[in-house]
């Protein structure tokens, strides 16, 4: 069956990721291959303190984003999508939406960039015994409760972005439990809240006399290929302006961007691995046994499918990586050159792999947004080198290339060097991976790890939740590891890259360097407003 009748008998999938810069919809056929896509570009706002993104830009978003879509399936088909196999929704995991009874959103969305959690972390981990994220909904929901926030006392529902866009299509209270697991640890064993957690945190909230227990606010968790509702008919029109989408199409659990980045990459299994590397980074291991005992820079998480994670997460990468790089396309442009930006990238990234390996000295932070992991509350971009160090454009920009991995670096290190984790495959997907190999050799010098890129890495978590959509109505009695191997990946492990010992010995160098100028970050915090 080719592309276009796929999509007219209605045997396509549709998966629809919102990530932090872009929301994108991605369409598979019967081969789990994409056959169209659309997307739609957004940006958070920094409103009152609070990274956020208002109710109406998440479904102004999500109309253009499909709306873009039916427009690649009607330039390239010639005809309308009615009706799916299945359909799922990702989003950035983790931070906080509440509701009250009627569905009104009783606080800005605050999401996984928020720092101001600390004190709410900090007791939960020393209750739980158990590292308990800033980000993490349960974070944001106790910090509400020490601040006093009059809101709480009203909450009906409290949810991630993507199980908050599930319940709208489809009426649907549940969530897949990798997203779930960023909301509050989870039962290896049973797939669900840590049972006696709940208790403990209902027992810290009881004296406050709120008219609810945790569950009772809580999602439903679900594992990859059970059932998670149906779309309805305002769903339908929730996504699809144009009124050519019809109700009643099967929706699979819900994720996070963490779970459909473990899919896009194959990576499920355990002894298997993955680094999303964007706006954002983490690292996502997944685990033989638990650790030893908990960190503070590893979160436990799960996969789509229930087994345990160790998550490395960073809450920034590229960003000020790109803001550097569009300084070259202005002195361009005021030369009169034509702008080519994969050429820019493409020429940069090769100026950096030419360099010292250990930058010449030169350091370079990355943090726009806090940096939790390395002891930062706030982002301050800081680029640091003394009078004697070399500097060029290629020790700068291998410098800033190191600085999208660095932080990621300090909690592999414990995994791999203080825990002993043993890792068979590790997959880069996301930007930094986009130009050449360059990006993929500075995560294997980081890690020290060969490090495999697919061709189909650069479809991101939007493939990743169209294939556990798939999943969801095809899985056969296939587990999800298996059906992905059989399925979708066919033996296909991308392409490896060794770490260079040369590498791994600079980065090291310079390593030692980032981790001992971090109270001038620090500084630049308290100095610069």
């Amino acid at each position: 069956m080719d592309a276009r009748q796929t999509i007219i008998s209605g045997k396509a999938v549709l998966g629809i990721e919102l990530g932090s810069t872009r929301i994108k919809a991605v369409l598979i056929d019967q081969q789990n291959k994409p056959i169209a896509q659309g997307s739609h570009e957004w940006e958070n706002q920094l409103v009152d303190g609070i990274w956020t993104y208002s109710i109406d830009a998440v479904w102004a978003g999500l109309k253009d984003c499909y709306a873009d879509l039916r427009k690649d399936v009607a330039a390239k088909y010639g005809c309308e999508i009615e009706t799916l196999a299945s359909l799922g929704i990702s989003a950035m995991m983790h931070g906080y939406m509440a509701f009250d009874k009627d569905g009104k959103i009783l606080a800005p969305f605050r999401t996984w960039r928020n720092t101001n959690t600390g004190a709410a972390a900090a007791k939960l981990s020393e209750l739980f015994n158990y590292n308990i994220p800033l980000r993490w909904s349960i974070s944001h929901l106790y910090q509400s409760i020490l601040d006093g926030a009059e809101h709480v006392k009203d909450i009906d529902y409290l949810t991630t972005l993507a199980g908050y866009v599930h319940w709208q299509i489809s009426g649907r209270r549940v969530l897949g439990v990798g997203d779930v697991s960023g909301m509050l640890p989870v039962d290896p064993k049973t797939g669900t809240y840590d049972a006696a957690m709940v208790s403990k945190f209902d027992e810290l909230v009881a004296p406050k006399g709120y008219g609810w227990k945790l569950l009772d606010i809580m999602p439903e968790s679900l594992k990859a290929g059970e059932n998670a509702g149906f779309l309805t008919e305002e769903g339908a029109a929730l996504l699809d302006e144009s009124g050519h989408l019809k109700a009643g199409i099967p929706l699979c659990p819900p994720e996070g961007d963490a779970g459909t980045g473990m899919v896009a990459t194959n990576a499920v299994k355990q002894r298997t691995g993955n680094v999303s590397a964007g706006t954002s980074s983490f690292s996502m291991i997944v685990l033989e046994k638990e650790l030893s005992r908990p960190y503070e820079i590893i979160d436990l998480v799960t996969t789509p499918d229930g087994s345990l994670v160790a998550m490395v997460h960073c809450n920034n990468c590229t960003s000020d990586m790109n803001g550097w790089i569009g300084l070259f396309r202005e002195y361009q442009e005021l030369l009169g050159v034509p702008v080519d930006m994969k050429v820019v990238y493409t020429k940069l990234f090769e100026a950096a792999d030419r360099a010292d390996k250990d930058c010449g000295g030169l350091i370079s932070y990355n943090y726009v947004s806090g940096e939790p992991i390395m002891g930062c509350t706030e982002g301050r971009p800081v680029f640091l080198r003394s009078a004697t160090d070399r500097f060029n454009l290629g020790n700068f920009m291998r410098s800033v290339l190191y600085a999208t991995v660095g932080a990621l670096k300090s909690g592999n290190d414990v995994l791999f060097k203080k825990e002993g984790v043993k890792v068979d495959r590790i997959t880069g997907h996301g930007g930094l991976f986009k130009t050449t190999n360059v990006g993929q050799r500075v995560l294997a010098a980081a890690l020290n790890s060969p490090i495999s890129v697919m061709e189909t890495a650069g479809e991101g978590g939007a493939w990743g939740i169209a294939l556990l959509a798939a999943y969801a109505v095809s899985k056969d009695g296939l587990s999800l590891p298996d059906w992905l191997d059989k399925e979708v990946f066919a033996g296909n492990a991308g392409v490896s890259v060794d770490p260079d010992p040369e590498d791994v010995a600079g980065f090291d160098r310079y390593f030692e360097g980032y981790k001992a100028a971090i109270p001038v970050v620090k500084a630049a915090v308290e100095y610069k407003a």
